[in-house]
């Protein structure tokens, strides 16, 4: 895979620079974070159940995953915990008991959050560096969200419809994990979310089912945004 092409380093090192500021206070909140570009030379297989998943995809999807694997072992080592290969289940990582992690990405960008091995928090990440239309509002938002797109959000701009999709990307991965994971069929698209702001980042609460809620944080990253939950909402 040799040199990095500039296509995936120009957004790469955008990523890394925006993120690497804020690992010291995701850190103190038992988050740890990785990234890497789909043109590493350490972005390979860690074992045969990567290498025979990598093998059946096509190019593209291929590098993204071994990207992403390599993301999640370094955000894994940012809390303190080696890990090997990560399997598939279904469309998801299988991670070696405790050990957690999520993983995103985005335009060539493989971005983790793991989770710190004596800390019960939800996890979800999101990377989006391509833009939404304003026309896609109506699949991501509610009527009683829409006011959020005239609201400051990161970096004093107003939210828009990549970062708001972002933020309930994040949440929904948060809200599908762990030992608090809901049901099948309670989340059908992000409108089963509600998303409203808080004095830093959004509450994202289900609308229906079982009430659960989480504190999302949205960090503008170019033209682009990379969201992360940093916790339960309320609790």
């Amino acid at each position: 895979m040799g040199t990095l092409p500039r296509a995936a380093a120009e957004p790469g090192a955008v990523v890394a620079a925006r993120l690497r500021p804020l690992r010291p206070a995701w850190a103190a909140a038992g988050l740890g974070l990785g990234i890497a570009v789909v043109s590493d030379p350490r972005a390979v297989a860690a074992g045969p159940a990567e290498e025979a998943a990598a093998a059946a995809m096509p190019e593209r999807r291929r590098l993204e995953f071994l990207a992403g694997r390599l993301a999640a072992r370094r955000a894994l080592r940012a809390v303190g915990l080696d890990c090997g290969q990560i399997p598939r289940e279904g469309r998801l990582p299988r991670f070696p008991p405790g050990r957690t992690a999520s993983i995103t990405h985005s335009a060539g960008v493989a971005v983790a959050v793991a989770r710190a091995p004596d800390r019960d928090l939800p996890l979800g990440c999101d990377l989006e560096l391509r833009g939404l239309p304003a026309a896609a509002a109506r699949l991501v938002l509610c009527e009683d969200e829409t006011d959020l797109l005239r609201v400051p959000g990161p970096d004093a701009v107003p939210w828009s419809v990549t970062s708001l999709f972002s933020a309930k990307e994040a949440a929904w991965k948060a809200l599908h994990t762990g030992p608090e994971a809901l049901p099948a069929g309670v989340l059908t698209s992000p409108r089963d979310l509600r998303a409203r702001p808080l004095a830093r980042g959004l509450r994202i609460a289900t609308r229906r089912g079982p009430a659960l809620a989480v504190r999302v944080e949205v960090v503008a990253v170019g033209a682009g945004v990379f969201s992360t939950v940093l916790g339960w909402a309320g609790r």
